[in-house]
């Protein structure tokens, strides 16, 4: 296993009682993001909230961090983050949030400090066009949309 990779991250004022991003089990992929809502807010069903997660960081150049919902939340209550995966880009220095929709039936309480997300940094490649007359040929060719049943 590799060295962990150091990235630079700021709690927000008022949100010293939160924990940072954390991984709930041993090799869990990614973070937990908890939320940083100073009252309870209930998200009614087919509503969208922006949930605060009361940190910013400093993605390392050639990375991302991917934004993406919890199981749990999507399983019991039909909550999930909505422009999943999410994109945190590097040069982005703003708090964190997180879109949440209720697609349950029933309004989701958002509460302080609560798992709203899940996070994960991932090496991100630039990519350098190269324009072609044709493409090479596959298997698949341009099937798409359902083409295999």
């Amino acid at each position: 296993m590799s060295a962990p990779l150091s990235v630079p991250i700021q709690q927000l004022p008022g949100n010293e009682d939160l924990p940072l991003p954390v991984y709930g089990t041993e090799q869990a992929a990614a973070m937990d993001l908890h939320a940083a809502v100073a009252e309870p807010v209930a998200i009614a069903p087919g509503r969208v909230l922006v949930v605060p997660c009361g940190f910013a960081l400093a993605v390392p150049e050639g990375f991302e961090a991917q934004v993406r919902p919890r199981s749990g939340l999507a399983a019991r209550h039909g909550v999930t983050v909505l422009n999943t995966p999410g994109t945190i880009d590097a040069d982005y220095r703003g708090e964190v949030k997180v879109i949440l929709i209720n697609h349950g039936a029933e309004p989701f309480l958002v509460t302080r400090g609560a798992r709203v997300a899940q996070m994960l940094l991932v090496p991100v490649p630039r990519v350098a066009w190269a324009p072609a007359a044709t493409l090479p040929p596959t298997r698949r060719g341009d099937g798409g949309f359902g083409h295999t049943g």
